[in-house]
């Protein structure tokens, strides 16, 4: 593909920083799906920021080499990487020990995803399964784990990684739609039962150049008889208004806005940026 559908790197200047007195390495922050993509972009975002990042994932490879670039970035916080398996409860549980070990757990960010394109008649249960635990699942469990610690801190934010898929649908992506639906619901159970103490947000972006995204593309094309190019021009910015997909830093950015004081009255909410995607029409 192109370049525009190419994951970038993530610059240090592209990184927003925020001033927060509670963005500091004595704070952690638990980021999943942390190898790559959006992921890796809140990890370097919030390890800029000045926080301890528990940078979680299946891919050891990927994790190492955003310790890397957060190397390279000479951040002002640090990344810590805790591989786990997000299907397994044990290792959740080895996981959020981990991060408490490391100072105060006070954010949370569910951005761990699977994709799968198939028709419902098609959609192999095993793998929508799979979904599900990863992409709803843990998300639960983790703020199940986190909440008592980020009350005993004094308070602290959960951001779930939603999607456009969380307020309207496309074709072939059942399990993803699924879930990113559930997402939203989690997020506001979160801010019902947070006290004022725990916020939640989700974050609703359209399409993100990230490997996720891009290796969905061959697929999509074939589902629907057309070319690569076809994919996105038509399919994944068709309906948007700003006709580029975001970086990865870009909603990390926002990741940590949603953790940050000028934050305080987002609880329970979606940041819905997608380019005018859900809420335009020719």
């Amino acid at each position: 593909m192109g370049e525009t559908t190419t994951p970038p790197e993530v610059e240090r200047d592209e990184i927003h920083t925020i001033d927060d007195d509670r963005f500091s390495p004595d704070t952690v922050c638990l980021v999943t799906g942390a190898a790559s993509g959006i992921g890796r972009a809140v990890a370097l975002v919030a390890a800029a920021n000045g926080l301890t990042v528990v940078a979680t994932d299946l891919d050891e490879d990927g994790l190492a080499g955003t310790a890397d670039r957060a190397a390279e970035l000479d951040v002002d916080g640090a990344v810590e990487t805790v591989p786990a398996d997000l299907r397994d409860d044990a290792a959740m549980d080895a996981l959020v020990d981990a991060a408490v070990e490391l100072g105060e757990l006070r954010y949370l960010a569910n951005v761990a995803g699977l994709q799968h394109v198939a028709p419902i008649e098609e959609f192999p249960m095993e793998t929508y399964d799979e979904i599900q635990d990863v992409m709803l699942r843990a998300p639960t469990y983790l703020a199940k784990r986190c909440l008592p610690h980020m009350r005993a801190a004094g308070g602290g934010c959960v951001g779930n990684m939603a999607s456009v898929h969380g307020h309207y649908v496309t074709a072939d992506k059942v399990a993803y739609n699924v879930a990113k639906f559930g997402l939203r619901g989690l997020t506001q159970s979160i801010a019902a039962e947070g006290d004022g103490t725990v916020r939640s947000f989700s974050i609703s972006t359209g399409y993100v150049k990230t490997p996720l995204v891009t290796g969905q593309i061959p697929d999509t094309a074939e589902q629907r008889g057309i070319s690569e190019e076809e994919v996105v021009e038509d399919v994944m910015l068709g309906q948007a208004r700003t006709t580029e997909m975001m970086d990865p830093v870009d909603v990390g950015n926002l990741f940590l806005i949603g953790f940050s004081r000028l934050a305080r009255h987002l609880n329970g909410g979606d940041l819905l940026f997608d380019g005018g995607m859900t809420l335009t029409y020719d």
